[in-house]
């Protein structure tokens, strides 16, 4: 029966993370502010990237804590209850994914790296550290916040890797997971790469080809 009642609780906590990776913030944040759908201009995602073309910054910081909050809501959950290094693993793809392919939004949802950055928070706080860390400086060097969030997404399972047992505690089932996320937020950004690669990929803070589109107040 104990074993029954744990595969019970991993999969109703499984179901909780990625419901909870659904919440649209971007959609939700964009509507409370009166602002256009994200999903209608620029990238179209429902990330904080976008949000920020819609020329509201607050609009776009709350996106962003609150699509961090959630990564870091269902892993925290998980991990306060007591549960097993393979379900929290688990919890922390799954509400990783809820945002790549949200119930609420027809499945379709931004890069995750806002998402991406929560669970690590969770998972590790000084490992998140180490990747804001490397998404600032190679986001001040190259002016990219593509190309910043692809690095930091290689560093961070060698981060993980190279810490192990020195910084934190070792987990091969938590590693397992960062690697899947970090491999999934690389494969979100493969258009920015092409981009990237003829030299046409947006930098921070330049002029967009189509500017974004605001509702008249």
């Amino acid at each position: 029966m104990s074993s029954i009642a744990l595969s019970l609780s991993g999969i109703v906590a499984i179901l909780c993370a990625y419901l909870i990776g659904s919440i649209p913030f971007a959609v939700l944040v964009s509507r409370g502010m009166g602002l256009q759908d994200p999903r209608t201009f620029g990238s179209k995602n429902p990330g904080a990237t976008n949000v920020l073309r819609s020329g509201n910054k607050s609009a776009a910081i709350l996106t962003l804590c609150g699509d961090a909050a959630k990564g870091w809501f269902a892993v925290w959950l998980a991990e306060s209850v007591g549960l097993p290094d393979f379900i929290v693993a688990l919890c922390a793809i799954a509400v990783f994914l809820g945002h790549l392919y949200p119930v609420f939004l027809g499945f379709k949802g931004g890069k995750g790296v806002a998402t991406a950055l929560g669970v690590l928070l969770a998972l590790q706080p000084w490992l998140a550290l180490a990747t804001v860390a490397t998404w600032l400086i190679v986001a001040y060097a190259s002016r990219y916040s593509s190309l910043a969030a692809i690095a930091a997404a290689i560093f961070t399972p060698l981060y993980y890797l190279f810490g192990g047992n020195v910084a934190w505690p070792f987990s091969p089932l938590i590693c397992a997971a960062i690697v899947v996320i970090c491999v999934i937020v690389c494969f979100r950004h493969k258009a920015n790469i092409a981009r990237l690669l003829v030299g046409k990929e947006s930098r921070i803070g330049g002029k967009k080809a189509a500017g974004p589109h605001r509702n008249a107040h």
